[in-house]
């Protein structure tokens, strides 16, 4: 039994429901950042992301920084692209607009290639786009938080080398590092970004990174400084291979408690193959869209292929809004989240479906989401 304080089960898409172990992580003593045990424990941290991501090469980079899942827009922004530099970027939802507006910010040109709304961008349509410019990167939301869909990784990144082998392959995996499966090296990606709070299953307030060899050169190579102070490679890169050789450093004072916390939630998720966390998530996910469907109600992402594993974003019925059917669901002990896509932001509802709440045999978080959701749609006034 859980030793939290009782509590609506949260099964939004992020932050999702915490282990105790890593909240008691949270409420570790205080320490120095740059005494031996924290530094112990960033560098196993560090050494950790590197299995999470699937990658072995020695001159892969992680970085762990004190920020949102956003602030890795930004070390993307300001330290792999450069002012009047090209960068495509393929959209799924919400977020893509903002990771566009995020490199314009630092001055590169941001083209979005877009999809209708719970659809993805098809690979005949990227090679396009590809032959009729150079782009330094290529960028990809893994899944859309505001739409459920789920983006093909491997076949894209092979169709980047194949067709434009100098645009690095940029993955914006806040909502599927640790329920989506992803090679790091083996599909040959340049860049993920993630965050704390999602599947990896640690209180927000981590950006987390992880960068190729070839990231990292091209930000060797760049022909101007980088365009933040508190983003910026320079400054970052000696903090974080001295943290991985369990050396003390010191650049900005890193979030200790949450670092612990970290470390607590990997060494959990590595204690088994990660295989069969991947496929928990897929299991879970098959049976809760097949319930969903069998209430008579439709998701954003309509082909299989393009369904997220770790969330669902469900259309409501006609004339039922979000705020009419949260309520009731909140108070059979659940939180949804409402739509965040802005042209249909009322329309629909958001299941997060990742982490404890999956894979931890204990808990009945999806039994008691789905009860109450079939539940609150007949509080709403909806047949089921």
């Amino acid at each position: 039994m859980s030793n939290q304080a009782e509590h609506p089960a949260l099964l939004i898409p992020g932050p999702i429901e915490f282990d105790d172990a890593v909240l008691q992580s949270m409420g570790h003593f205080s320490q120095s950042h740059v005494g031996p045990p924290l530094v112990a424990t960033f560098g196993e941290t560090l050494s950790m992301l590197r299995k999470l991501f699937q990658t072995s090469n020695p001159a892969s980079q992680p970085f762990v920084i004190s920020g949102s899942g956003t602030l890795g827009w930004d070390l993307v922004a300001a330290n792999l692209i450069e002012r009047g530099e090209d960068a495509l970027v393929l959209h799924t939802g919400y977020f893509a607009d903002s990771f566009a507006e995020c490199f314009e910010t630092y001055g590169a040109k941001a083209t979005q290639l877009k999809a209708p709304i719970g659809d993805r961008p098809q690979l005949p349509e990227i090679e396009k786009a590809l032959k009729e410019k150079h782009y330094k990167l290529i960028s990809v939301t893994h899944v859309d938080t505001s739409t459920g869909v789920l983006s093909e990784v491997k076949a894209l990144s092979e169709l980047v080398h194949r067709i434009s082998p100098e645009t690095l392959v940029v993955v914006d995996g806040v909502c599927s590092v640790g329920c989506e499966e992803i090679c790091f090296d083996e599909w040959g990606i340049d860049v993920v970004l993630t965050a704390s709070q999602k599947a990896i299953g640690c209180p927000p307030g981590l950006s987390i990174l992880m960068c190729s060899e070839r990231a990292m050169e091209t930000f060797k190579k760049r022909k101007t400084p980088p365009s933040s102070y508190f983003a910026s490679f320079k400054n970052w890169l000696p903090i974080m291979q001295n943290y991985e050789a369990k050396k003390a450093s010191y650049f900005a004072t890193p979030p200790t408690q949450l670092i612990n916390a970290l470390h607590t939630t990997l060494t959990q998720i590595l204690s088994r193959p990660l295989s069969e966390r991947f496929a928990a998530h897929r299991e879970a996910s098959r049976r809760i869209k097949s319930t969903v469907t069998s209430y008579g109600l439709k998701q954003l992402a309509t082909k299989p292929e393009n369904q997220a594993n770790g969330m669902t974003a469900i259309y409501l019925p006609e004339g039922v809004k979000a705020p009419d059917i949260l309520p009731h669901i909140l108070k059979k002990g659940v939180i949804f989240a409402g739509g965040l896509h802005k042209e249909i932001a009322a329309k629909y509802i958001r299941f997060g479906h990742m982490g404890v709440s999956v894979t931890d045999p204990k808990r009945d978080d999806i039994d008691r989401a789905l009860k109450a959701l079939k539940e609150g749609l007949g509080d709403a006034g909806v047949k089921v």
